[in-house]
């Protein structure tokens, strides 16, 4: 007979490897072993200052810690409470803050806009007529990509209700509901239904029925709250091909589109709440129902799935939809639910993987999109159990390949124009206010022998008009943070100006800078 001792044991064994197993499928596995060092490769890489991640797992927070530092040159670390812009990440805030409105009976997503918002009008009487709430959050209006961000980006004098009523005046890209074109004024105006239907600004209700009941105590939607001694990310942006701190822009008017500031403790708990389908996590109650949570993560417009660079092929997506205030995609199979954002000087990514019941955020203080998505592909692989890539290095081959046909791109633009060419008209005949339909005015001026021209509602916008070629300028901005733009006139058969057009200089131009969308006439012949 054998001793039954080493039976003992291996039944012990069997049960602790079947205890072992039960506990990784109800937590999952920790987190990636190699994460800081990978995190601090990725910083380094891609030269961001500070980072912020989260990760979010079978509803406990496994990971919500800072790296790196708030501003370049000082000391000050960044930690899980230190606020980064989430950019357009807002959007999936708007979007539950109008969810719970649907949900307590005040709204429908399918009411017309107009309802809601009296005297709201776009260019076609018959947009105007069919627009819905759900409509002003699907990237479908007929808009074209960033159309009208000038009215906010850089920050401008313009009001929100300004804005809304400026909107009739935009020319559309494409037919209503018939394409993909990623817009903020829109989803800015579904913020504003908040107020019309309770009285309260989007700005108080987020505060009072987002960040209140989740206990986001590091979390605003203004950097015109920042006071000094406040736990906050510097913004930093590559100017002149230096990284730099930058300063810090308040963009209220835009503010349902995006202007959020948060920090991983933060954004850990609304991932957990996402992941959750509405319902808090620490205790009885939910801030929008299960119901709610799945329409918003339900296609709405198909978006198009081209073939990423080559270093990226196998992030190819077999799907991608937008839905409500977010993206969708496939990923190995997974469902993926998702959205970026970007302000200046900050970039960043919300990731949820609802099958997994895993969720990670990613907020940097720079921009740099490789980053974050180098980082986030390594935790979802850990996760997935898929084999390592070095998405570092895929990332980083595609961002300078995509910098290296840029600066091509514009190296062959100025060996091919005219530089011996000389304008039509003398300088001084260029010179004075011009209108734009939707923008406004916008000055031209004579300043020490050389053109000068001002966004009139965009205090920021002062630039020189370097001649290029013929009737074409090229506005040098002052503020090295905005993209230059080519200004291009126009003549009558008697010489006269009859308009201008404008055009992003550099192909890796913001689409927010959305100079193609003006068409500039002298305001004595608006």
């Amino acid at each position: 007979m054998r001793d039954p001792f080493p039976r003992c044991l291996a039944l012990a064994a069997c049960a602790l490897v079947v205890t072992q197993a039960l506990w990784a499928q109800l937590t999952g596995p920790a987190e990636p072993p190699d994460l800081d060092s990978y995190v601090a490769s990725a910083m380094k890489a891609f030269e961001v200052p500070g980072i912020a991640l989260a990760v979010v797992k079978n509803g406990k927070i496994i990971i919500a810690k800072g790296y790196g530092v708030r501003k370049l040159g000082a000391p000050t670390p960044v930690d899980e409470h230190t606020m980064f812009g989430i950019g357009s990440n807002t959007k999936a805030f708007t979007t539950a803050a109008l969810a719970t409105l649907v949900d307590a009976g005040k709204l429908s997503w399918d009411d017309p806009v107009y309802q809601r918002l009296p005297g709201f009008v776009m260019y076609d009487p018959y947009v105007s007529h069919e627009m819905t709430i759900r409509d002003l959050l699907t990237h479908r209006s007929g808009m074209g990509l960033g159309e009208g961000d000038l009215l906010f980006w850089p920050p401008s004098t313009y009001t929100r209700e300004e804005i809304i009523y400026k909107l009739r005046f935009m020319k559309p890209a494409s037919s209503f509901r018939s394409h993909y074109a990623y817009d903020n004024l829109l989803y800015m105006t579904a913020g504003q239904v908040i107020p019309a239907v309770t009285g309260v600004s989007w700005d108080d209700y987020i505060q009072q029925h987002t960040f209140a009941p989740l206990g986001m105590d590091h979390s605003n939607v203004s950097t015109a709250a920042f006071k000094a001694g406040d736990d906050y990310a510097f913004p930093h942006s590559r100017v002149d091909g230096k990284l730099q701190v930058i300063h810090f822009e308040v963009l209220d008017n835009a503010g349902p589109a995006g202007s959020i500031n948060s920090c991983a403790s933060d954004m850990a708990k609304w991932v957990q709440l996402q992941l959750n389908h509405g319902k808090f996590v620490d205790r009885d109650g939910r801030l929008f129902s299960e119901e709610r949570s799945k329409e918003m993560w339900s296609p709405q417009t198909i978006l198009p799935t081209p073939d990423p660079p080559t270093p990226l092929a196998a992030l190819r997506a077999s799907f991608a939809d937008y839905a409500l205030g977010w993206g969708l995609r496939d990923y190995h199979g997974r469902k993926l639910v998702g959205h970026t954002g970007g302000v200046a000087g900050f970039v960043s990514r919300v990731m949820l993987v609802p099958e997994e019941s895993l969720g990670v955020v990613v907020l940097t203080n720079a921009e740099e999109g490789g980053a974050f998505d180098s980082i986030l592909y390594h935790v979802l692989d850990h996760y997935f159990n898929l084999p390592p890539t070095d998405w570092i290095a895929a990332f980083k081959v595609a961002k300078d390949t995509r910098e290296k046909d840029a600066a091509e791109m514009m190296k062959k633009a100025e060996g091919a124009r005219a530089a011996n060419s000389k304008p039509s008209l003398p300088l001084e005949k260029y010179a004075g206010v011009y209108h734009d339909a939707w923008y406004g005015s916008i000055t031209i001026r004579m300043e020490n022998g050389g053109l000068v021209i001002s966004f009139d509602h965009t205090p920021a916008m002062i630039g020189d008009l370097q001649h290029w070629q013929f009737d074409t300028f090229k506005a040098h901005w002052r503020d090295r943070t905005i993209e230059d733009a080519f200004v291009t006139f126009s003549l009558n058969p008697d010489g006269s100006i009859d308009s201008a057009r404008m055009a992003a200089v550099s192909p890796l131009a913001d689409f927010s800078f959305d100079y193609q969308d003006l068409l500039l006439k002298p305001a004595d012949k608006k």
